[in-house]
């Protein structure tokens, strides 16, 4: 359940180039829309609460307390205070994976290559231990704070022998996400390709943020009504602000 277009003026609109990164507190009752442009993108998110930070994402109990492990529209993104930090309303894509994390700088170049800024200049290859480190940093965050990460537009399955495995061709271009804050968020995040990505080549792809202003908090009847748990999540988050 989305409301129409009409009633969601754009506040801001951004590109994040494919390798990026950024950061920013979405405001309770902002709707951010999170847009595949290509294809094949990956986003490594990390949500926190604005407000006190030591609270943030806990991935285990938002999949436990829904009884899934995919996560698409009608879930909540839960904090490790059973409180809503975000919740998808809407999802073109259908799948997102909760298990794969992100690679390090000897990750990325065991499985890309060297990848140096001195040959490729600004194309050369980032990883994402790195960059939600220098996101979080300008929030005065550091490594301690760098938990579990939602990736974004990728699907990852198990086998039968209990091996993950990396589905393509789960998102296409146009494919979105849209993400509603029923508090203050801060979101970092990171376009860069899935660890599980069996690609060889260093090919992250970009992605377009884009955020709304919507009439009221009835674009998230369908996470609130999708699960009891999720009605006691937000009645937890709303008392933040009685």
């Amino acid at each position: 359940m989305t409301a129409s277009l009409t009633l969601r003026p754009t506040l801001y609109e951004e590109l994040v180039p494919g390798g990026g990164h950024t950061s920013f507190v979405l405001k309770r009752g902002q709707l951010l829309r999170i847009t595949d442009l290509e294809g094949g993108a990956n986003v490594s998110l990390l949500l926190l609460n604005a407000r006190e930070k030591s609270e943030r994402l806990n991935l285990p109990d938002t999949l436990k307390g829904q009884h899934t492990a995919k996560l698409t529209a009608g879930h909540c993104l839960y904090s490790d205070m059973g409180r809503v930090l975000a919740a998808i309303t809407a999802d073109t894509c259908g799948w997102h994976d909760s298990f794969g994390g992100v690679l390090s700088a000897g990750e990325v170049r065991e499985k890309y290559g060297a990848g140096r800024y001195q040959e490729l200049r600004n194309g050369f290859h980032r990883n994402g231990v790195d960059n939600l480190l220098v996101e979080l940093g300008k929030w005065d965050l550091g490594l301690p704070d760098l938990l579990m990460t939602l990736n974004l537009f990728s699907k990852v399955s198990v086998d039968a022998d209990g091996a993950f495995v990396f589905e393509t061709g789960n998102s296409r271009a146009g494919d979105y996400v849209e993400l509603f804050a029923p508090m203050d968020t801060l979101v970092v995040l990171t376009a860069l390709q899935h660890p599980l990505d069996p690609n060889p080549v260093y090919s992250p792809k970009p992605v377009q943020l884009t955020w709304h202003k919507v009439a009221s908090d009835g674009i998230s009847v369908l996470c609130r009504t999708s699960r009891a748990e999720n009605e006691r999540g937000f009645h937890n988050t709303e008392r933040l602000y009685i």
